[in-house]
This record gives C-alpha cells, sequence and structure tokens, in this order.
C-alpha cells in the first residue's frame, strides 16, 4: 500500500512538474511573440517614411513613363487658372479723419462708423471723429475686406481741380445774349465747305487738297443781317469720325448738309446719330438742286426713314434747298439759323473765369504751339493763365480765323491762341485759373495722376510677366515633389520649357512694319491713328507707330527713324535742308501726303511688300468618283479610282487631295492616268479616265471628290478694311 502511494504521489509530481514546464513553456513563448510582435511594431514606426522623402529608384524601363509624366505635367493647363486673389489697398496716415478713411476707401461713411463701433463699444464715433494707426484701425480695415498702405497725409490742394471744372452758374438775370455756334455736318463731297465759303464769302474749298476737308475748321462769320455766327466745317470722309464726334458736342445748331442727287450716304447717318445723342437740333440743307438728276421729295423720304421729319412732311425740323455754288436759297439758310438761335435763348456769361473748349492744335512755324479754341464762358485776353490736360499757357497773343490779332474772346468766339507751353489733346476743356501758384499745384496734380495711370499700365503688364513665371516655377515645384531631387529630370523639364520658349518667340516673329507720323494738326494725326486703329492682321504682318507728333519732321524723328528702321509719314508738313541731308546719309525712308487715302494706300502697299511669300493650293480640276476598280499588278491588288473630270482639268504631274464627306482623306500624287486604256498627261472636263495614285492602299467610294491642285509661292492677301 505504501508502494502504491509513493507511485501515486511520483506520478502526481511528475504530472504536476510537467505541467508546470508547460505553463512556464507557454508564458516563455508568449512572451518572445510579445517582445517580437513589439520590436516589429517599432520597426515599423521608425522606418514609416513619406513617398516625398524616400529616396526613389527609377529603374530603365520606367524612364520612359516618368518623362511622359513630366511631359503630362509641363503640359497641364489648370495651374493657369490658379491665380491669387489680393485684397484691395486703402491709404491711410495717422490722425485722419473717418470721413477721410470713407473717401478714401470709396465706401460709405455708415460702413467706416459700423466698423469701428463694432469693434469698439465704447466710444461714440462720427464724420469728424480722429482715428489713429493702432491695432483696432487695423482690424477695423481688414473688417472692411482690405489692406491698409501707409502715405503720408493729403494736401488740400488735391481739391482745386474740383474748384476749377465745377464752377456754379451765374443766376439768369446776369447772363447775356450770345451768338450761336453752327455746325456743318454731312457726307463727303455734298458741298459743305462750298456752303460754306457761299455764307461767308470765301474759297476755302480751292485749298483742300483731293476736294476733301481734312481738317475740323472754325469760323466767325457776320451774316447779310447783321447777325454774328461761328461757324465749325466738319470733314465727311469716313476717316474723321472723332472730329465729327467733337464738332457735334461743342455746338449749338447742327446744319446736316444732304446732296439732292445722292441722297442720304454713310456719314449722313453718322451725323444725325451724333446730332442726335448730343440732343442738339438740326436744320437740314438739301444742296445741288440745280443738278438735272436732283431728287428733293426723295431725299426727304430718306431723311424720315431715320427720324427726321421735315416741316413739309409734318414733322419739326426746318429744310432749306439751297445750292452753294450757284448761291441759291442762302438767305432762307441764313434766317432759319437766326430763328432757331432765338428759339433757342442762347445765353453767355462773359464775367467768369475762362472755360473753353480746344478745337485744332498745331505747331506754328513763325508763331509756335497754336491752339484753336472755343470760348464757351468768360472773356479771354492777353496774360490769362489757362490749362487743359497736362498743358498749360500764359496768353500772349490771340488771332481770329484770318490770322488778325484780337484783344479778346467773348463766349461763343472761335480764337487761335499762342503761349502754350506744350499742346493740349483736342477735345480738352481749357480752364483760366486765377494766379500761377494754383496753376502749378493744378499741373503737379495732374502729372501725378498721369504718372499713376501710367504706373498702373505697367504694373498690369509686369503682373503678367509675373504669373508666367509663377506658373513654370508651379511646374517645377511639382515635378520635385513627385521625384525628389533628381537633378536629370530636373534639368530635362527645364531644358523643356526654355525650348518652349525660344519655340514662341520663333513662332512669333512675323513681319513688321514700324511707322512714324507726323502732322500738321492734332486732327490730322487722330484721325490717322483711328484708321490705323482698325488694322487687325497682325499674326500676318505687325503694324507698330514707333512715334506720333505734331509739327515738321525734326531730327529726333529722324533718330527713331534709324534706331527702329521706320518708314516716316509726313502728312501736310515738310523738313529743312539739314534734316533732308541726314535722311538721305542715313538712307530713311521718308514720305509725303497731303490726302489721307493716299497715305493710307502707300502703308497697305509697305505692309504687302513685307510679308514674306506663302505656299498656296491653286485648284486646277476636279473629279467626281463612279467606282473602285481593283486590279492586280504583280499578284497584289490595287484600287484605281475611276472617275470623271467635272471641272478644270486633271493634270498627270500635280497633286491630289481625296475628299470624303468634306474631308481629306488622302493627299498625294499620281502614278498612272488612263484614258481608254491609254496613258496620258492631263484629261479635260467631262472625260473619264482611271486615276492610280502612289498609295495602292487607299479605296475609293462612288461620289468621293477628287481635287487637283498645285501649290503656288505667292504674297498673302492683306485684307484691310480702313473704312473708306
Amino acid at each position: 500500500m505504501a508502494a502504491s502511494m509513493v507511485r501515486t504521489w511520483t506520478c502526481t509530481k511528475f504530472s504536476l512538474s510537467r505541467q508546470l514546464v508547460d505553463i512556464w513553456r507557454q508564458h516563455n513563448t508568449n512572451y518572445v511573440l510579445q517582445t517580437l510582435t513589439g520590436s516589429y511594431a517599432q520597426y515599423q514606426y521608425y522606418h514609416l517614411t513619406h513617398s516625398f522623402y524616400r529616396k526613389k529608384r527609377h529603374q530603365p524601363e520606367k524612364v520612359s513613363n516618368t518623362l511622359l509624366s513630366v511631359e503630362k505635367i509641363l503640359n497641364d493647363s489648370t495651374l493657369h487658372k490658379q491665380v491669387k486673389n489680393t485684397l484691395p489697398t486703402i491709404e491711410v496716415w495717422n490722425n485722419m479723419t473717418v470721413k477721410e478713411l470713407a473717401n478714401s476707401a470709396n465706401r460709405d461713411i455708415n460702413d467706416i462708423i459700423d466698423i469701428f463701433s463694432i469693434l469698439n463699444k465704447t466710444q461714440f464715433y462720427n464724420n469728424n471723429t480722429v482715428l489713429t494707426l493702432d491695432p483696432l484701425f487695423t482690424r477695423a480695415i481688414r473688417g472692411l475686406g482690405a489692406k491698409a498702405k501707409i502715405v503720408t497725409k493729403r494736401d488740400k490742394q488735391q481739391e482745386v481741380p474740383k474748384q476749377i471744372f465745377e464752377r456754379p452758374p451765374l443766376p439768369p438775370p446776369e447772363l447775356v445774349n450770345r451768338h450761336p455756334v453752327v455746325t456743318i455736318m454731312g457726307h463727303v463731297d455734298h458741298g459743305k465747305t462750298t456752303l460754306l465759303d457761299a455764307l461767308r464769302n470765301t474759297s476755302v474749298v480751292d485749298s483742300e487738297f483731293g476736294g476733301i476737308t481734312q481738317h475740323i475748321g472754325a469760323f466767325n462769320v457776320t451774316l447779310k443781317s447783321g447777325e454774328r455766327v461761328t461757324f465749325l466745317d466738319t470733314p465727311g470722309h469716313a476717316a474723321f469720325t472723332s472730329m465729327r464726334y467733337r464738332g457735334a458736342h461743342v455746338t449749338d445748331i447742327v446744319i446736316l448738309v444732304v446732296a439732292a442727287d445722292d441722297g442720304v450716304k454713310d456719314q449722313t447717318l453718322q451725323s444725325i446719330e451724333m446730332a442726335t445723342k448730343a440732343n442738339v437740333p438740326i436744320i437740314v440743307a438739301i444742296n445741288k438742286i440745280d443738278k438735272p438728276n436732283a431728287d428733293v421729295n426723295k431725299t426727304q423720304q430718306e431723311l424720315a426713314k431715320y427720324g427726321i421729319v421735315v416741316e413739309e412732311l409734318g414733322g419739326d425740323v426746318q429744310c432749306v434747298k439751297v445750292s452753294a455754288l450757284k448761291g441759291i436759297n442762302l438767305q432762307e439758310l441764313t434766317e432759319a439759323i437766326v430763328l432757331q438761335a432765338e428759339i433757342m435763348n442762347l445765353k453767355g456769361d462773359p464775367t467768369s473765369l475762362v472755360e473753353g473748349v480746344a478745337i485744332e492744335c498745331s505747331n506754328h512755324f513763325g508763331r509756335g504751339k497754336l491752339v484753336s479754341a472755343l470760348i464757351k464762358r468768360g472773356t479771354l485776353r492777353k496774360g490769362c493763365l489757362l490749362v487743359s490736360g497736362l498743358a498749360s499757357a500764359k496768353v500772349r497773343a490771340m488771332f481770329n480765323d484770318s490770322g488778325l490779332p484780337v484783344l479778346e474772346a467773348k463766349p461763343s468766339e472761335v480764337v487761335q491762341i499762342i503761349g502754350w507751353k506744350a499742346l493740349p489733346k483736342v477735345g480738352d476743356e481749357i480752364v483760366e485759373v486765377k494766379n500761377d501758384k494754383i496753376l502749378q499745384e493744378v499741373l503737379k496734380l495732374k502729372e501725378k495722376e498721369h504718372t499713376e495711370a501710367l504706373a498702373m499700365q505697367h504694373k498690369i503688364g509686369a503682373d503678367q510677366k509675373h504669373e508666367e513665371h509663377l506658373i513654370e516655377y508651379k511646374k517645377i515645384l511639382e515635378i520635385r515633389k513627385l521625384y525628389g531631387g533628381n537633378k536629370t529630370i530636373i534639368k530635362k523639364a527645364k531644358e523643356t520649357l526654355a525650348e518652349r520658349k525660344e519655340q514662341h518667340k520663333t513662332e512669333d516673329s512675323v513681319a513688321t512694319v514700324n511707322i512714324i507720323l507726323k502732322g500738321d494738326v492734332a486732327g490730322s494725326i487722330e484721325a490717322l491713328l483711328d484708321i490705323l486703329n482698325t488694322y487687325t492682321l497682325d499674326n500676318i504682318c505687325r503694324l507698330n507707330v514707333i512715334h506720333y507728333g505734331i509739327g515738321p519732321i525734326i531730327d529726333t524723328d529722324v533718330e527713331l527713324a534709324a534706331t527702329f528702321n521706320a518708314i516716316i509719314y509726313g502728312f501736310n508738313v515738310g523738313m529743312d535742308r539739314t534734316i533732308k541731308a541726314t535722311v538721305k546719309d542715313k538712307g530713311i525712308v521718308v514720305r509725303f501726303y497731303n490726302v489721307v487715302y493716299k497715305l493710307i494706300d502707300n502703308l497697305k502697299d509697305e505692309i504687302n511688300n513685307a510679308v514674306p511669300n506663302v505656299d498656296v493650293e491653286e485648284t486646277i480640276g476636279e473629279a467626281e468618283v463612279l467606282q473602285n476598280i481593283e486590279i492586280k499588278d504583280k499578284r497584289k491588288k490595287i484600287n484605281v479610282a475611276g472617275c470623271r473630270c467635272i471641272k478644270g482639268v486633271l493634270s498627270k504631274s500635280d497633286m491630289y487631295h481625296v475628299i470624303r464627306n468634306n474631308e481629306i482623306i488622302y493627299t498625294g500624287k499620281l502614278v498612272s492616268m488612263r484614258h481608254l486604256k491609254e496613258e496620258v498627261s492631263s484629261i479635260e472636263a467631262n472625260l473619264e479616265c482611271g486615276l492610280k495614285f502612289e498609295d495602292p492602299t487607299i479605296s475609293f467610294q462612288p461620289k468621293d471628290t477628287i481635287v487637283c491642285f498645285k501649290i503656288i509661292n505667292q504674297k498673302p492677301n492683306i485684307n484691310w478694311n480702313p473704312g473708306f
């Protein structure tokens, strides 16, 4: 029994020890596994590297894919749309008032008060509250959706132009009667200048080149009845739209001249539109009634279609039938002008500071800078200080339209003024200032505004260049993100961008014609520039105006022409002997004209000569496919077009297009042309033939069109329509 107990205890002990060993092993194994798992987790944690920082190994077989990815990034057009939004800028200065901030920000003053009241509830704000440049001020500017730009405090002199150009009118009792300003308008060659000559007993029309008016003429006329009238004669040619517009907007009455033998034309309609928009009354003068083919009734009916209903047809527009050449009914026309002026009861203010309009500007050989001005208000005398745009003058002398000196000019009178330091722009307002101090302040401010406008234009160009640079930078940055510091790929991308820039420059190098314009008056230059603005064929040949000005050709013009290889065009101007010698030595091309359309015709010839020849397809003949014929040549199937010539001639030696459904499916040459099994060199219209092309695999279908053409090297067609 004892033995059995010992045996039992031994077995139990052995089984317990075995269980303990198993438990220990299991525990130990779990510990080891946990340790290994932790180590692996730590390994993973410390070696998790972002793909941007991990150095990639580019296998040789992946190089083509890499280059494709780079090319895709460089061609990505979405980067062009990523334009950074910029906040508007508000000019601020220390100790500015709420009202000044509202004016600077161009915001309602209540908006400024509201934003400050919200940010600082302990203070009451009104128009005159003084603001300091503190953090509260900065937060308020941000609340307005802008950013601040600190500048020096504005001077009170900036209010001077407003005081000058917005003068209050005099009370009606203090105004005096003035004579009317009458503008003569109408189509070219309808007799406007002849009519004016008849009214003032002169012969201006004899001095006009090409028989057309090319300047705006201003004349003070005393009629036979004793009434005074200031006439403005505007050009009727299509090139002088700006002059007609200017004439319609400075006048009291418009005389619309219409030829009885020609009726209503383009410039007639334009004159009607301008006068209507300017709200100026119209008197119709139907001219050339002495001609055998004159039809007054037809002309009146045509005018009625465009809203000009004369009194004879039940309207309220005066109509006078005249013959300027024979002097018929001129007295009736003057009576109509006087009657219209009486109805309008025109008044003027001769006591205030002078206000006027620059009608024409020129550089006179003996008198210098000369400005023809229409006086609208005040009385102009010698010594008056004038300002117009960036130009200023102290009046040294005045002349009437006949060139005789005058002592003063009252409202509605036109005078030529000398004493200008620079010429103003035609159409600009002329005002008188009290003293030289105000004059200098106004000019300084005007110059500042001009400089700021110019700087803004330059900034736009600089911003465009900067945006192009940013697009390139973003593309290179995108490539760096994908391929890390791989210098080979980045270098290749930069080379591709550089090649594209160079290719763009090469494609952009089209023919160029550079010109310099010099004219006798500002109106002529204005008309020429308006015509040149109609040129839109810069993709074929660029037309660049290097410089333009008023007066004779001088050394500066010659130097510019030599620098830019430009042609100098002189319109009604000349040049002295010294300049002629310089021009001859430097080989500068100078051309003189006194008729506007002849100058433009020569410019067209210059553009045509500058454009290089291009290859143009000239169609010789056409054929219609009747059927596709299969033949065997050395055991190969070849398709032959069985067709009929329907237009022109088919030539074996020329090129061919095969057209199906208005699309070219093949272009090439013939191998064989046969007619009735005979090889021929050409096929005329209405004959059938078989055509075998260089490509034997091309198949034909009935109704296909075959076009025979040849390449001609010729000048491209410059289709420039300047409007006349």
